[in-house]
């Protein structure tokens, strides 16, 4: 289907995505969305993430539809996350919005018989998207000597936070299934969302790939936290999925992200 594009992630897009409808492996989350309306995007296939706390995996297709943008998710069960590839070729549409459905997108449709339904829709592209969704960055105050942050995605780490702790509102999948896209900073600790866990367990995918460079890393259930945020993972994630360099330091399945944080700010 060469009219669509696809990227293994919303931080991807690019000048090219205007106008165009995108297959993405993204989570359908508010941030992922708010990338996609910045794009430019005629219309947007996400992945369902789970749908998760507050129905976060979802959350942004239902608001693309205020800006006349068609947008869908697919089952994360049917189609890795962080792959657009598989976001067109294997998803299974869980859910649409208005704007989609107007055109003819309905859950159980494929991936690509979601892409040609926005193929033949008329979406007026707007450039005053609203500013709804910041890219949100803050400090876990801690009494340890290690610097807690808290991000939306993992695209908002900095060369600064090398063998800091970073918490994130972002899956824990590989973009593209490539372990060399795992992280860009060699952290001391990593916290994501597992999005459901997923076809191939791709939504941790990421944690074997940094134990492999002696990072630290965790996921808590899309069940406990709102996927797309960083602020949430840290006040009401549980752990779901560990790294063995995070079994090493004693963090345990079903601890909390705080007991963890705690546990490793005092680590030397």
């Amino acid at each position: 289907m060469d009219s669509v594009l696809v990227f293994d992630s919303v931080t991807q897009l690019d000048a090219s995505a205007r106008g165009r409808v995108v297959a993405c492996g993204s989570h359908g989350g508010l941030y992922a969305a708010w990338r996609a309306a910045s794009a430019g995007v005629r219309g947007v296939i996400l992945n369902d993430a789970g749908i998760g706390r507050h129905s976060a995996g979802v959350s942004g297709v239902v608001w693309l539809a205020s800006l006349g943008i068609p947008a869908c998710t697919v089952d994360y069960r049917s189609a890795r996350i962080g792959d657009g590839k598989d976001t067109l070729a294997s998803g299974v549409v869980t859910m649409a919005n208005d704007m989609a459905a107007y055109h003819g997108c309905l859950p159980g449709h494929t991936g690509a018989q979601a892409a040609r339904c926005m193929l033949e829709a008329e979406t007026e592209i707007d450039d005053r998207v609203p500013m709804v969704v910041d890219e949100s960055r803050s400090r876990i105050p801690n009494g340890g000597h290690r610097t807690v942050w808290a991000m939306d995605s993992i695209a908002l780490v900095q060369p600064d936070d090398r063998r800091q702790i970073v918490v994130t509102g972002s899956h824990g999948g590989l973009l593209g299934g490539k372990p060399d896209r795992a992280l860009d900073v060699d952290v001391f600790a990593a916290f994501f969302n597992d999005a459901g866990g997923g076809k191939e367990n791709a939504g941790v995918s990421r944690l074997p790939a940094l134990d492999e460079r002696g990072i630290a890393a965790g996921a808590v259930s899309c069940h406990t936290a709102r996927i797309g945020d960083g602020k949430s993972t840290y006040d009401t994630g549980v752990l779901s999925h560990l790294n063995e360099s995070a079994r090493r330091l004693e963090l345990r399945e079903g601890m909390s992200v705080r007991e963890a944080v705690a546990r490793l700010v005092g680590l030397g």
